[in-house]
């Protein structure tokens, strides 16, 4: 089956019964239907946030996530408070992360940066990378070296 692609009229004109289609979440896996870049643009679907992630972070996602949890949900400048003071390896990525997402919600969303919060942020794990040391007797020990995918999501408070 394969999915006509729709001009830009078109989309215009069907906007509001695709917006309805994205909005209503799928009955199984409870996510919202997948669109092609330019519908999301042409729709203005994600012009209300900014987002920003980085792959393969040489930290673990365990290890991330006890900082995530301190600032989610929390306003910018109290997440970057938090961040600096928060002696953890995870800190500086995390603090690098929320520049670039504020960054793209205040130039390429036109976002107000006062109003901005951390709505979204989670680790998920990457790919591990396996080295062997020598251990006694002739012996290898695995080395397991954890990567991780980390992402944010600042949005503005409605007043």
């Amino acid at each position: 089956m394969e999915k006509k692609v729709m001009s830009k009229e078109e989309l215009l004109e069907k906007k509001d019964s695709l917006l309805k289609v994205y909005n209503a979440t799928h009955a199984k896996s409870k996510r919202p239907a997948l669109l092609t870049k330019k519908e999301k643009k042409i729709l203005g679907i994600g012009k209300d946030e900014g987002r920003a992630s980085v792959t393969n972070v040489r930290i673990p996602a365990t290890k991330a996530k006890l900082v995530i949890d301190l600032i989610r949900g929390k306003s910018l400048d109290t997440a970057y408070g938090i961040i600096k003071n928060v002696p953890r390896a995870a800190s500086e990525i995390l603090y690098k992360l929320l520049k670039s997402a504020e960054a793209n919600a205040v130039n390429n969303n036109e976002l107000d940066r006062d109003l901005l919060y951390v709505a979204e942020i989670y680790a998920n794990q990457g790919p591990t990378l396996k080295r062997f040391r020598p251990m006694a007797r002739g012996r290898a020990g695995r080395i397991r070296k954890r990567t991780s995918h980390i992402t944010v999501v600042l949005k503005e408070k409605q007043a």
